[in-house]
């Protein structure tokens, strides 16, 4: 009679990308960035221009000599591994680095001509031209209208007519509206993840801004959530120009049209994401799309 024995125990099994040597340190801060000529052309009819800028926290350095043009009416994507600067890097573009103690920025950042450091810019206004969108959504606890309208309440606009035409205006472009018209008086917070984070959406857009910032906004959502998110991104370009920081490089190659890729604080490549993704000229850039690092 054979023996029966007990299978081997299962243990999972956590795959790890090597890290960057100190040795890829040293390589990345010579490098030259490879900027696409379309990029290096589009410098007249770009909305913002980003030249020479360095951010330290502190005495650490986290931005290095940054170089690039933000085409209008685009989906950019800053893409690199955890800690290389795109979350940095896009709150510049609002100064929303202001706001954390012992920052200081050096270089410049122009919108539509004007730098954005000078210290004669309204911060204030300058972010009503910017809409924001963070990694984890984050309805204010109030009614889903009084969340979309909140942005043109503060900005003193009381005209009922006025902030529904808004709110409707809004979660319609936002891919929403069918969803919550019914709705509107509810809290909120009593939607699902991927809803409450396109009631964002129909939040930062409402006040009509130029530029729409995005922070990761699908990395915590299902994948359904995840596909309109990106669909809604797709369709928002029409109307503003679109900054999004992903880690997923699926998800840039799926919805942007230039890529920037970002290593240890510099800008490595920057150019047509079907180029960075088929094609990149650095061996570096290659190595992360492939999964060999990060």
């Amino acid at each position: 009679m054979e023996t029966m024995t007990e299978p081997p125990p299962t243990h999972s099994i956590e795959v790890r990308r090597p890290e960057v040597t100190q040795h890829d340190r040293s390589e990345i801060a010579t490098l030259e960035p490879v900027v696409g000529g379309e990029l290096e052309e589009g410098r007249s009819r770009s909305v913002i221009s980003v030249k020479k800028l360095d951010l330290f926290y502190s005495e650490k350095q986290a931005l290095h000599q940054i170089n690039m043009e933000i085409l209008p009416r685009r989906v950019t994507a800053l893409i690199g591994p955890s800690g290389c600067g795109k979350s940095t890097l896009l709150r510049c573009l609002n100064r929303m680095n202001d706001l954390i103690d012992g920052v200081r920025i050096d270089g410049k950042v122009l919108f539509e001509g004007a730098d954005i450091y000078d210290p004669e810019i309204d911060v204030t206004e300058l972010r009503k031209r910017f809409g924001m969108v963070f990694q984890k959504s984050n309805p204010f606890p109030k009614s889903v209208y009084e969340n979309v309208v909140y942005g043109l309440r503060i900005q003193g606009v009381r005209n009922k007519a006025t902030l529904d035409e808004a709110c409707e205006r809004s979660l319609q472009r936002a891919a929403l509206w069918d969803e919550v018209k019914d709705r509107l008086e509810e809290s909120g917070l009593s939607l699902s993840g991927g809803q409450m984070q396109r009631l964002c959406i129909a939040r930062a857009i409402a006040v009509n801004p130029e530029v729409v910032l995005m922070d990761e906004p699908a990395s915590a959502l299902d994948p359904i959530a995840t596909a309109k998110i990106e669909e809604l991104i797709y369709e928002l370009k029409e109307l503003y120009t679109i900054v999004i920081v992903t880690h997923n490089m699926q998800q840039a190659a799926r919805v942007s049209e230039f890529t920037a890729f970002l290593m240890l604080g510099r800008l490595v490549e920057y150019d047509r994401t079907g180029k960075i993704f088929t094609n990149p000229a650095q061996k570096i850039t290659e190595d992360y799309i492939t999964g060999r690092f990060g």
